[in-house]
């Protein structure tokens, strides 16, 4: 589980085909600690751009990842090559601070950012998003775009739009994106269990009630 702040921008140092997958290695000098507690250590998990992956190596700030066929395919992980850089986030811990919302680093789907207006030192960005997935999203509600928690300005049937501090623009890739860069897309935990009751509830309760109605008469209430 994640909170969406992001704690360091890695930078991809090589990418390693391993078919069906790719090893991914990303220098994040911010994670490493001279107090081992604090230290990353493998089998740790590690939200890149969002995306959930677990430390499969460690050679000095250089974290080694593996990231599957269908992790390539849903997220713009597949896109990496040397030189980028990704959104870093260690996995929340028992007792830490709660910021942001809750992230669970399975990306939804990938949206894709369509205009641009930078007012400076502020920036107002719109995504696309496909209309299954924009059900879930609701303007004051949270989204996490490469894994970072962001408030929902406006949103519609088949987009989202929000607005960037310059912290954020300072401190994530967000401030480097361009109109037409893909972009991963985590809605509101929330929403989907929501959702998901709106869709089902009425089957649900038809079916609970047929299911008494059919029960003996010394199991019915009287």
């Amino acid at each position: 589980m994640f909170t969406g702040l992001v704690e360091s921008v890695g930078q991809v140092t090589s990418v390693e085909e391993q078919p069906p997958g790719r090893k991914l290695v990303i220098s994040a000098p911010n994670f490493r600690f001279s107090d081992p507690d604090r230290d990353v250590k493998l089998g740790d998990s590690i939200a890149i751009n969002g995306c959930c992956l677990t430390i499969v190596d460690i050679d000095g700030n250089d974290l080694a990842f593996e990231a599957g066929e269908e992790t390539l395919s849903r997220t713009n992980l597949g896109e990496l090559k040397t030189g980028s850089r990704v959104n870093l986030e260690r996995s929340l811990a028992v007792g830490d601070r709660m910021g942001g919302h809750y992230v669970t680093g399975h990306v939804d789907c990938i949206g894709q950012l369509i205009e641009r207006v930078d007012d400076p030192p502020w920036a107002n960005l719109k995504f696309s998003v496909p209309p299954a997935y924009a059900q879930q999203i609701v303007g004051k509600g949270s989204i996490a775009i490469d894994g970072i928690s962001l408030t929902v300005v406006d949103a519609g049937k088949d987009f989202f739009t929000v607005a960037l501090i310059p912290h954020t623009l300072e401190v994530t890739t967000l401030g480097g994106r361009k109109v037409g860069d893909r972009i991963n897309l985590e809605t509101d935990l929330l929403a989907k269990y929501v959702q998901r009751t709106l869709q089902f509830g009425n089957t649900t309760s038809s079916n609970t009630d047929a299911s008494q109605d059919s029960q003996p008469p010394w199991n019915q209430n009287s």
